[in-house]
């Protein structure tokens, strides 16, 4: 296979694995990929599988005719990349071996040597000279062994990735990508988020046109749709709306009131309800879909005074690879001494961001009167904001929205002809109950002041604790008279036809403007509410739970000048200028604090 004029993929095909590392289920086996760039100098890159030594070192030679490597790079250790590495090297006795310290210590472990004789160790920044061919080395610590480095050629601008990127699957098998990418990823890769978001920055950097993992196929197209894929992958944000039930039954009464739920949530308008039988679904899956969705339903028996095997399991895959920024139901059965529920929070005790949803349910043996109330009131706690999204079931006259306004953030959108437009704001206010009441004061250097004083229409959207910095980056950082904000984030629209947010937030109001007030740098909108919707019960996002939950903590170090108390904007100088705009969030001095 030809990856560019000079980069030639000679990696295998595995049919023979039923089990990949020993755990992960595998039908449509793996490939252990493997590259060469055939320049003034020949590098190859990687090895493949102890199993297919003399098929990988055929592809070699027939790729290179009467040429010789002068290199060999190893980028990872995995035995499944790196098996070769000794063979490799007694039959081109010629080449050079060039990896990073750490891996020349666990080839001493693997194979009884370092190679010090005919090695070259790199490290972050290093390049290597192959002709026109430059490769720049990045140091990838735990993606997911500590001794990786991915490569990047900046001729033919190829990131050579490791195993990121990855995915279950011979190349010879054809199948969406996504999915086993995703169970890939959450399965061996997903303990290490901050190291996978560490690595993307660094990719930011580089002008990229193709990936080329370890396994799995070259992706050389569509780019952002794999890197978005493992940007919510390793910040632990939901990827797709819904919920995941995950049970185990031993009679059939907890799987009896698994089918309830599951039937009633999605006739309440759930996007998705995905269920999965713990003793008998792949457990890899399992562990996958409770990352991608928003919420969790975990349903168990009490067993030997603990809980079901095969939920201990699986909670202790969600907590191995640090689960977070999750809702999660439980229900529990139990004929005399139930213990689910409380063994259950008990394991989640040291996650992040976990919120359990009230109430959770208790059935002693199966279903009766008592049961079933509890478990309607679960369902309606979690079909809330499905029902509240959806035109036709929402309460649309839910005055108890104006109660999530507090001295908080909020995203108002407006319309102006051709597209929806969203700004962050802080100023929103209830001023009079009798009519509803509410004032938004918008900066006028904002697009949206203009919009919405042309208009005289907008919603006010209440952002909830679980709005990530990645909606005050869209809607807060850049203007919409330039760039369409809602690109790639299809919202919902109220009544009046603008947009609202279909996550994030637990309440909206729509507002048509009664009157204008100037007040110099920003202007105040006051306005009757036409529409009001309860979306959760989520609490509403405050300024000061932004400052110290949601926003990055800027890179100050070895700086010298001012930083942004609200977006993280660094300025360096020793003065800032009184009149100095915060190019990012659009705040004044006032805003800025000095670095310390």
């Amino acid at each position: 296979m030809k990856i560019t004029e000079d980069i030639k993929y000679v990696g295998v095909n595995d049919h023979q694995v039923d089990l990949f590392e020993g755990q992960y289920k595998v039908p449509n086996g793996m490939s252990y990929n493997s590259y060469v760039i055939v320049d003034d100098k020949v590098a190859v890159m990687d090895t493949v599988d102890q199993n297919f030594t003399h098929e990988w070192l055929d592809n070699l030679s027939n790729t290179l005719g009467d040429r010789k490597p002068d290199y060999l790079i190893v980028q990872h250790m995995e035995p499944d990349h790196s098996a070769n590495v000794a063979k490799f090297l007694e039959t081109y006795q010629e080449a050079t071996v060039v990896s990073s310290d750490k891996a020349f210590t666990m080839m001493m472990n693997y194979f009884g040597s370092d190679y010090e004789d005919r090695r070259i160790v790199i490290k972050e920044g290093d390049t290597l000279n192959l002709g026109k061919h430059e490769l720049t080395f990045v140091a990838a610590p735990m993606v997911h062994w500590p001794e990786v480095m991915v490569t990047y050629d900046s001729t033919d601008k190829v990131l050579f990735s490791a195993d990121g990127f990855g995915k279950f699957g011979a190349l010879d098998v054809e199948e969406p990508w996504d999915d086993e990418a995703r169970r890939y990823y959450i399965g061996i890769v997903g303990k290490y988020g901050a190291q996978v978001q560490s690595l993307l920055k660094k990719a930011s950097t580089l002008e990229i046109e193709k990936i080329c993992p370890l396994h799995g196929p070259v992706l050389d197209s569509n780019l952002g749709h794999y890197l978005n894929l493992y940007d919510i992958w390793s910040s632990y944000r939901s990827e797709t709306d819904g919920i995941m039930i995950a049970y185990t039954s031993v009679y059939g009464h907890t799987k009896k009131a698994v089918e309830i739920l599951a039937e009633k949530l999605k006739a309440n308008g759930c996007p998705n309800v995905v269920v999965n039988d713990l003793a008998r679904c792949d457990m890899a899956k399992a562990v996958a879909d409770a990352f991608r969705y928003d919420k969790l339903v975990l349903a168990t028996t009490t067993y030997n005074a603990d809980i079901y095997p095969f939920m201990k399991e699986f909670i202790n895959k969600l907590t191995e690879r640090s689960i977070q920024n999750k809702a999660i139901a439980l229900i529990e059965n139990g004929s005399w001494a139930p213990l689910a529920v409380r063994t259950m929070k008990t394991m989640f005790e040291n996650s992040k961001n976990i919120r359990f949803v009230e109430p959770s349910v208790r059935i002693l043996s199966s279903l009766n009167e008592d049961s079933k109330n509890q478990l309607n009131k679960l369902i309606d706690a979690l079909s809330t904001e499905y029902i509240a999204q959806n035109g036709e079931t929402a309460n649309k006259s839910d005055f108890k929205a104006l109660f999530k306004i507090g001295y908080g953030l909020y995203v108002v959108t407006c319309n102006d002809g051709k597209k929806d437009n969203g700004i962050i704001v802080n100023s929103v206010t209830q001023v009079t109950d009798s009519p509803n009441r509410v004032a938004v004061c918008i900066n006028k250097q904002n697009y949206s002041h203009h919009v919405v004083k042309q208009s005289g229409i907008l919603n006010v959207n209440c952002l909830s604790v679980d709005a990530p910095f990645a909606i005050f980056q869209r809607f807060g950082f850049q203007s919409g008279r330039t760039v369409d904000k809602f690109d790639g984030f299809a919202p919902l629209h109220s009544d009046n036809g603008l947009a609202f947010l279909p996550k994030y937030i637990n309440a909206f109001m729509s507002l048509k403007v009664e009157q204008y007030l100037d007040l110099d740098t920003h202007g105040m909108f006051i306005c009757t509410v036409t529409e009001a919707r309860v979306v959760s019960d989520r609490e509403t996002m405050t300024y000061n739970y932004y400052q110290s939950n949601v926003k990055p903590k800027p890179n100050t170090e070895g700086k010298k000048g001012y930083v942004c108390k609200v977006c993280g904007y660094v300025y360096e100088g020793d003065e800032l200028p009184e009149d100095f705009i915060c190019p990012l969030c659009k705040h004044g001095v006032n805003d800025f604090e000095k670095i310390q």
